[in-house]
C-alpha cells in the first residue's frame, strides 16, 4: 500500500496547491515592497518631492539587473534538476527581505530590492512541471489557479500589511515576510519529489545562449514576447504609482491602510475573473479570450486619471486591475501553447519576463511622466496596451514551429 508521501507525490492537485501557496507568499512579499516603498523612502532620507522619481528608479533597477540571468536558470534546470532551481529563488527572496529589514540608507535598500531580481525564473519552471502532470483538459484551469495566486497575493499583501506598516513600520512587516518565505523553502524541499532529471550536458553558457536563440528563431515567440512587454508594461507602470495616487487622494492619518485597502479591493475581482477567464479560454479558445480582455482594458485604462475621489478611484482600479490580472494569468497558457514539448521548459523559464521587462519599462517611463502628475500614468498605460495588442495580432498570425533550432 502506497505511503501518504507517495500518494501526494503522484497527486497533481497536491502539487498545484503547493505551487500556488508558494506563488502566493512570493507575491505577498513583492506586493508589500511595491505598495509601501513610496511611504518608506522619506524615512531613508528621500525628500518628498523626489519620491516619484526614486520610486521609478528603485523599481526599474530592481527588475532590470536580474533579467540577463534568466536563461541561466532554465539552463541549470535542464542540466541538473528543476526543484533546486525553484527553491533557489525563494532563498534569494529570504536573503533580500532580511537585508531590507536592516537597511538604514536608500542605497542599502536599493541593493536589497536589486537582489530580488536574482529570484526570477521560478514560475516558468513550476508551470513546466505542472504541464507534465496536469490532465490536458485541466491545463488552462490549472495555470489560471496557480497564476491567480499572484494577483491575490497582491491583494492580501497590502491589505494585511497596511495597518502593520502604520503601527510598526515596514521593517517589521518584511521580517514577518522572511518567516513565511522560510516556510515556503521548507515546504518545497520536503513536500514533493521531482522526477525530472536534466539531460543536457553541454556548457551552461552555450545552453543559456540557446535559450535566447529558441525565442528568436520561433516566429510566433519573436512577436509574442514584445506584445506582452507592452501590455504588461502598461499595467506595471500604473501599478507602480497607484500608492502615490492614493496618497494624493487621501489626507487621513493612516496612509498605509488606505493604500492597502485600494490595492486589496482589486483582489476581490481577481478572485472571480482569473479562474473565469481560464475556464472560458478552455472552452472558447485562449487567443480569443486574450484579445477580448485586452480590448476591455484598453477602454478602461484612461478612466482613473479623471476620478475626483478615493472611493471612485478604488472601485475603477479594482475592476481594471482584476481584468488585467486575469489576462496576465491567461498569458501563460498562450505562451505554453506557442511552443513545443522539446523546448517548453526553456521557453517557460522566461514566462515572467514580460512582467519583469514591463516593470522596467513602466518604472523608467514613470520617472519622466510623473513630474507634473502621477495620474499621467493611466493614459500612458492605455497607449502601451494599444501597441501591445497590435503586436499581439501579428504574433497570433505566426505558426508554431516544431522545435525551433537554436
Amino acid at each position: 500500500m502506497a505511503s501518504l508521501r507517495e500518494r501526494l507525490n503522484a497527486s497533481w492537485p497536491w502539487l498545484l496547491g503547493l505551487y500556488t501557496f508558494a506563488s502566493l507568499i512570493e507575491t505577498i512579499f513583492y506586493s508589500q515592497l511595491l505598495a509601501f516603498t513610496p511611504l518608506y523612502l522619506p524615512r531613508l532620507g528621500v525628500a518628498p518631492a523626489d519620491v516619484p522619481y526614486y520610486v521609478g528608479v528603485v523599481t526599474a533597477l530592481a527588475n532590470a539587473i536580474g533579467i540577463p540571468f534568466l536563461p541561466f536558470w532554465g539552463a541549470l534546470a535542464d542540466r541538473y534538476s528543476r526543484k533546486p532551481v525553484i527553491i533557489r529563488s525563494f532563498a534569494v527572496m529570504f536573503v533580500a527581505g532580511l537585508l531590507a529589514v536592516l537597511a538604514r540608507s536608500i542605497w542599502v535598500f536599493v541593493a536589497a530590492r536589486a537582489i530580488t531580481s536574482f529570484a526570477l525564473g521560478n514560475s516558468g519552471l513550476m508551470m513546466t512541471t505542472l504541464t507534465e502532470r496536469l490532465p490536458k483538459n485541466r491545463l488552462g484551469l490549472g495555470f489560471s489557479i496557480m497564476n491567480s495566486a499572484a494577483p491575490i497575493g497582491a491583494f492580501l499583501g497590502p491589505l494585511i500589511g497596511g495597518p502593520i506598516v502604520d503601527r510598526y513600520g515596514l521593517p517589521m512587516l518584511l521580517a514577518l515576510d522572511a518567516g513565511l518565505l522560510l516556510a515556503v523553502i521548507l515546504g518545497l524541499a520536503l513536500g514533493y519529489r521531482d522526477d525530472f532529471k536534466g539531460r543536457d550536458t553541454g556548457p551552461l553558457i552555450r545552453m543559456a545562449w540557446e535559450s535566447f536563440s529558441i525565442l528568436w528563431n520561433s516566429r510566433r515567440l519573436r512577436w509574442l514576447f514584445p506584445a506582452l512587454f507592452f501590455m504588461f508594461g502598461g499595467w506595471m507602470l500604473s501599478f507602480t504609482y497607484v500608492p502615490l495616487a492614493v496618497t494624493e487622494l487621501y489626507s487621513g492619518p493612516d496612509p498605509g491602510t488606505a493604500v492597502g485597502l485600494v490595492l486589496g479591493a482589486s483582489g476581490v475581482t481577481t478572485l472571480i475573473l482569473a479562474p473565469l477567464l481560464g475556464a472560458l479560454a478552455d472552452r472558447f479558445g485562449q487567443w480569443r479570450v486574450l484579445f477580448i480582455g485586452g480590448f476591455i482594458t484598453l477602454l478602461l485604462w484612461p478612466i482613473p486619471a479623471f476620478l475626483p475621489d478615493l472611493l471612485s478611484f478604488g472601485i475603477v482600479w479594482a475592476l481594471l486591475n482584476g481584468v488585467v490580472s486575469a489576462i496576465f494569468a491567461l498569458s501563460f497558457s498562450v505562451l505554453s501553447s506557442s511552443t513545443t514539448d522539446d523546448v517548453r521548459g526553456r521557453v517557460m523559464s522566461f514566462a515572467y519576463l514580460p512582467a519583469n521587462v514591463g516593470f522596467t519599462m513602466g518604472a523608467a517611463l514613470g520617472t519622466q511622466i510623473t513630474r507634473t502628475s502621477v495620474f499621467n500614468v493611466f493614459p500612458a498605460s492605455a497607449l502601451m496596451t494599444a501597441i501591445g495588442l497590435l503586436i499581439l495580432f501579428v504574433a497570433y498570425r505566426q505558426p508554431v514551429e516544431a522545435d525551433p533550432q537554436p
